[in-house]
């Protein structure tokens, strides 16, 4: 809940912790969605476009929260646009990974 409430805080640090349930949260609350939707008969088309939404609606806040994660590790949030490129994506997983970095850094002290 930590990453809704801060969803265009684009500054800061986040710990590995909240980086990762929140997409936790996310895979959660998208199956939890579509289960429903599937048991209720909902269209295939339909099941898009509210997937699509929700897709919309953690847009912002899947941004912000790895930028936060990327200071954490000393990078700076630009680094994201790696994730253009197919081969970008691994170094990413790497920092998304790694140990928070315990001196502070340009983009403040530790996250706790």
């Amino acid at each position: 809940m930590k990453c809704l409430k801060n969803y265009v805080n684009f500054s800061g640090r986040a710990r590995r912790k909240e980086y990762w349930y929140f997409y936790l949260f996310q895979i959660l609350i998208g199956l939890i969605l579509g289960l429903s939707l599937g048991i209720m008969g909902v269209s295939e088309g339909g099941i898009d476009a509210i997937s699509s939404l929700l897709s919309l609606f953690f847009f912002l806040p899947t941004l912000a929260v790895g930028a936060r994660r990327l200071h954490d590790v000393n990078r700076s949030g630009w680094w994201m646009l790696l994730a253009l490129t197919i081969i970008g994506l691994i170094p990413l997983l790497i920092w998304a990974v790694m140990e928070t970095k315990p001196e502070s850094n340009q983009w403040g002290e530790p996250a706790k």
